[in-house]
């Protein structure tokens, strides 16, 4: 009986969001604080779901700029547990399919997040080009999940080297953002489902030189961020199921580079 009232719950507040997000930025439509605003709202939401979120912020983080933030990938809920974390004048990076689902498409859109078309091959060749050139020109900050999917229990997947490439393009650092695991920690016909911690990590910087080295660093940022999650799911208590090395090579491979 919690989890229907949970669900019924989760699912009016969502709507309800949207569409006060959607009236709201037709005042100002595709304002750089728009996004961060409505996930404050969205980030409440995680109080239904019975789970406490913290959030962690270096000092050598705040008030840094424009950066990309790269932050793991886990389940749906985390649209109500990672928005707690999005920062002011930060968009993300979603499909353009996103814009027809009903009022939380249209309050992405209208929120300046940045829309891209999966299936045009030629144009998603050109997603870094045009996300870092919003980067330098509107001063924005970008999220994006460099695992390229939600990981559902499988654990840190391997990462593609895309947001790193916009890093260097754009000319500004990488932030690594660790979110404790949840995968089969919410019960949504338990009360009290524990708490989930998400940390930031300080500034990876790129430079020019950098270029050529993007999967090495890549492959370093997250080994980096696995290390991190593994110590806040020791804090939390929620373990972590780890990818195995064969596995995570070969879709390294695969891989474009």
């Amino acid at each position: 009986m919690l989890a229907v009232i949970r669900v019924i719950l989760m699912t009016l507040a969502l709507v309800i969001i949207s569409l006060c997000s959607i009236l709201f930025c037709l005042i100002r439509p595709f304002h750089r604080d728009n996004v961060h605003h409505t996930a404050k709202y969205l980030g409440k939401v995680a109080k239904i779901l019975g789970l406490e979120v913290e959030v962690r912020i270096p000092e050598s983080v705040k008030n840094i700029g424009p950066v990309v933030y790269i932050c793991n990938h886990q389940n749906s809920y985390d649209i109500f547990t990672v928005s707690n974390a999005v920062q002011p004048g930060t968009v993300s990076v979603g499909k353009k399919s996103l814009k027809w689902i009903p009022f939380f498409g249209q309050m992405y859109w209208l929120t300046g997040n940045i829309l891209i078309d999966r299936k045009n091959k030629n144009k998603a060749m050109n997603t870094i080009d045009m996300t870092a050139n919003k980067i330098r020109e509107k001063k924005l900050s970008v999220w994006l999940f460099p695992e390229g999917t939600r990981s559902y229990g499988r654990g840190l997947l391997p990462f593609k080297t895309g947001a790193f490439r916009t890093a260097a393009k754009a000319e500004v650092p990488i932030i690594p953002v660790c979110a404790s695991n949840t995968h089969k920690t919410i019960d949504l016909n338990r009360w009290d489902n524990g708490k989930m911690i998400v940390e930031f990590l300080p500034p990876v910087y790129l430079s020019s030189e950098d270029k050529e080295k993007i999967r090495t660093i890549t492959n370093k940022t997250r080994n980096d961020m696995l290390v991190k999650i593994t110590q806040l799911n020791d804090e939390t208590g929620h373990e972590l199921p780890q990818v195995k090395d064969k596995n995570s090579q070969n879709k390294q491979k695969s891989e474009t580079k």
